[in-house]
């Protein structure tokens, strides 16, 4: 079993059908459910896939972009469509790759990760070395046409990675957070 990587338009054409399916699995009837890749170029996708044997068991992205917050800016990534096979759930892989997910943030040098998900999944992020950000409501969207993550029932979890993200974490607990992803990656 291994952890590979790509920028997501990169995913080989073996491999990139069967993330497709594990999507369509826990997404069905989403758009676009085709091979072609799902987020928006500007936020610099990455692919994390975890493989047995040439098999997907587990896929996820990382999206990335900069985050003006109370006056000051940082390098922001966060996971979005984190996935694994029904049929593999429950032995660990999910959990295997969003820590390495958390590295590969810090090692790409971003400030913090930030991302929402289910409120009920929240303790499996935890369990990955990420923290509910209580209070806090991360928006989407665009400024014109915003997505709050309140709206959705969504928990905001993040990591700060560098001393001045660190240093301001204050700063992002019990407040709205301006992500604005743009309008294909409505929220992350």
């Amino acid at each position: 079993m291994e952890i590979l990587t790509w920028p997501e338009a990169d995913v080989p054409a073996d491999l990139r059908p069967q993330v497709v399916a594990l999507q369509d699995q826990a997404w069905p009837g989403t758009e676009p459910n085709g091979p072609e890749p799902w987020h928006d170029p500007a936020l610099r996708p990455v692919s994390l896939l975890l493989v047995d044997d040439g098999r997907v068991l587990a896929a996820l992205d990382i999206l990335s972009k900069r985050l003006g917050h109370r006056g000051e800016t940082y390098r922001a990534s966060g996971l979005s469509t984190v996935v694994t096979d029904i049929a593999a759930r429950r032995r660990g892989h999910g959990l295997r790759l969003i820590v390495a997910a958390h590295e590969a943030m810090r090692s790409a040098g971003a400030d913090l990760a930030i991302f929402t998900c289910d409120a009920d999944l929240a303790p499996f992020y935890e369990r990955g070395g990420y923290e509910v950000l209580v209070g806090a409501v991360l928006v989407g969207g665009t400024p014109a046409e915003p997505l709050p993550s309140d709206r959705l029932g969504k928990a905001v979890l993040w990591c700060p990675y560098t001393p001045h993200a660190e240093g301001h974490a204050a700063d992002f607990r019990g407040t709205r957070i301006g992500l604005y992803p743009g309008t294909v990656d409505r929220i992350w």
